[in-house]
């Protein structure tokens, strides 16, 4: 038998040196690489103030007061919040208005359906409204410039641009990098559904035409009259605040967009808010004398009476800018960076209001009742209650980018998980159609049929998405999708930025320059971009699952050089530029000595944040810490 090794001895000391060591906390960087949590798990927001038994009745009215004091706070907070959207809404019509307007008229592009789509798109970008630009496709088909069929993919790509609002919000809350990682995702989880939808339906619609067909179908079976105008619930609030600051003439991009020249030296400002419109009957002069009574020729030209519409101005405007002599653009401007300003500021205060507000029991209700599902086997009703929830709030609203960018931020905190977000910002794409729909029932009654059958195409367009990508657990890829960009997003916070850029603005400005050119080179140039993301995707999906089934050589993407299917080296890029930019910037004003100051705090968080700590050197599963902008 072998000899029974002698038990190792241990000193005291070094035993207590040991129990020290593992006693010691780890670093702020040390303790993200150990830990274990799901990012995506909502995150317990305790109360760590005194309990409600603890006080005495002083403290109790105290804090009864203070709940009141931050709810009313909220409710200024949101209502700034929702009148900021607006004027930055106006903001991005005064800069592109007149640019919406003019691409409208481009007839020949509009019957290519995905120049029609992308048009779509880019206007509402750049009007910030969907009901804006939809209303500029109701009067060209009214008046006869487009028909209905080839405004149907217009309507599709304002559904897409309707959802850069709330990915703008998103942006606000970059600050935290989880409640960023939930709040980007809770936000583009509407931009993945449209676009997804557009991509399985827009081909659909072209090769069969059924929203069309559907649409007209409709129209005939049902006897439907003229109707009364769309609920003006919110607005009633708002707008005695936005019209003191700006109002618009938004007919003026209707104009431009059906072909009057006329306005377009005419200013989208607001400048007489009381006309009187009169016809007078005046001596015209005319192409010949057809059609016309009293016509004569007189210097080579015919000439003939007519009536024509003059107007009065009446009373002047009241808002700030109502005898402003700058140009729209320089307005636009303005308006934009004040609003932007106001925004960020509103969000800021909305979300410490309710971290502060959101506590203890408090929250456990909150969440209970806005992601608890209902008990088996009803579970499933839980997410078509939401949808019709949030088809209803938008309905009341009336703005889709007000009630996702209102959520948005409730999702970066946790209060609303991305399970329960995505039904919501569903019944939200349904209830911007229905105030569409009664819009359209209060048209004249010669205009009447296309102007409801352009907003039927939007809302079945929305229900044929829904039907697609939620019934089916499995089918909810938007969710799936949305997460995996947060979690680049949380990584890479720079890369949000990348996004907003590229999927509205550059990809639609592409295509529509690609479509000018002609069916031949948008096809030769778009067909092969198209099959190598096809091929990148099943490659990528094959790697994680079946990966025995590739070639050796596409088993990972390590062939490519390193920034091809990485984005660590072009992190490092953009963090060495942002961090020059910055010292730069800070010791321009060395009079402040911030450069010092920073100097100072930068020795102080990297001996806590950016060196490993050695207590944790006894790990067997050392991790590498990098340092992500």
């Amino acid at each position: 038998m072998a000899p029974r090794p002698e038990a190792e001895s241990v000193s005291p000391a070094a035993l207590s040196e040991k129990s020290s060591i593992k006693d010691v906390v780890p670093a702020r960087s040390t303790m993200d690489l150990v830990d274990a949590d799901d990012p995506w798990d909502l995150p317990d927001l305790k109360d760590t103030g005194i309990k409600w038994s603890d006080l005495d009745t002083r403290g109790k009215i105290l804090r009864v007061l203070t709940g009141i004091g931050k709810g009313i706070l909220l409710l200024g907070f949101l209502y700034v919040f929702i009148c900021s959207l607006d004027i930055l809404s106006s903001a991005f019509q005064l800069v592109g208005g007149k640019a919406a307007g003019d691409i409208f008229q481009g007839n020949a592009v509009l019957a290519n359906p995905v120049a029609g789509l992308v048009i779509g798109v880019l206007v509402t970008v750049l009007v910030q409204s969907s009901s804006t630009s939809s209303s500029i496709v109701v009067s060209m088909v009214s008046s006869g410039i487009l028909d209905v069929q080839t405004a149907v993919p217009i309507i599709m790509g304002a559904n897409i641009g309707t959802s850069v609002t709330n990915t703008i919000v998103a942006m606000m809350q970059a600050g935290d990098r989880n409640e960023f990682r939930r709040a980007f995702a809770g936000a583009t989880v509407h931009d993945f559904f449209n676009w997804l939808s557009v991509l399985i339906l827009l081909p659909l619609e072209v090769a069969t035409g059924v929203l069309y067909k559907l649409t007209d179908l409709l129209i005939k079976s049902f006897n439907i009259q003229s109707g009364e105008d769309a609920p003006d619930l919110l607005n009633v609030i708002t707008d005695p605040l936005t019209d003191s600051i700006i109002q618009l003439d938004k007919s003026v991009i209707n104009d431009l967009a059906t072909g009057d020249e006329g306005a377009r030296n005419k200013s989208l400002i607001k400048f007489w808010c009381t006309v009187e419109k009169y016809k007078v009957l005046q001596n015209v002069s005319v192409e010949s004398c057809v059609n016309y009574t009293a016509c004569w020729e007189d210097g080579g030209k015919f000439w003939a009476e007519q009536n024509v519409t003059m107007t009065n101005n009446i009373e002047r405007c009241s808002h700030i800018f109502a005898y402003t002599t700058l140009p729209d653009l320089a307005v636009g401007l303005i308006l934009l960076a004040a609003s932007l300003l106001l925004l960020c500021t509103c969000l800021i205060l909305i979300v410490k209001l309710l971290n502060s507000m959101l506590k203890g029991q408090v929250a456990v209700v909150i969440k209970k009742v806005l992601n608890t599902d209902f008990p088996f086997p009803f579970g499933w009703v839980t997410g078509y209650i939401a949808i019709v929830v949030g088809a209803g709030m938008t309905f009341i609203v009336q703005s889709s980018s007000v009630f996702t960018s209102a959520i948005t931020p409730l999702v970066g905190i946790g209060v609303i998980s991305l399970e329960r977000a995505y039904p919501l910002t569903l019944g939200s794409n349904i209830g911007t159609t229905t105030t569409s729909i009664l819009a359209a029932m209060a048209s004249p009654g010669d205009t009447l049929s296309n102007s409801l059958q352009i907003a039927l195409c939007h809302f079945i367009f929305n229900i044929m998405g829904i039907l697609i990508w939620y019934p089916i657990p499995f089918m909810r890829i938007p969710i799936r999708l949305a997460r995996g960009l947060g979690n680049r997003t949380a990584k890479y916070r720079w890369f949000a930025i990348l996004y907003l850029i590229l999927c509205f603005l550059v990809l639609p400005l592409s295509v529509f320059g690609l479509s000018m050119a002609g069916w031949i080179v948008m096809v030769s140039v778009c067909v092969p971009i198209v099959v190598l993301i096809i091929f990148v995707i099943v490659v990528n999906v094959m790697q994680s699952r079946w990966p025995r089934f590739l070639p050796k050589v596409l088993r990972s993407w390590d062939f490519l050089p390193r920034p091809l299917h990485s984005l660590a080296p072009w992190d490092a890029v953009v963090t060495s530029m942002l961090g020059f930019c910055s010292n730069r910037c800070c010791c321009c004003c060395k009079c402040s000595n911030c450069c010092q100051r920073n100097d100072e705090e930068a020795v102080r968080k990297g001996s806590l944040e950016v060196y490993d700590n050695p207590a944790m050197s006894f790990d067997d599963d050392p991790k590498d810490t990098v340092t992500h902008f």
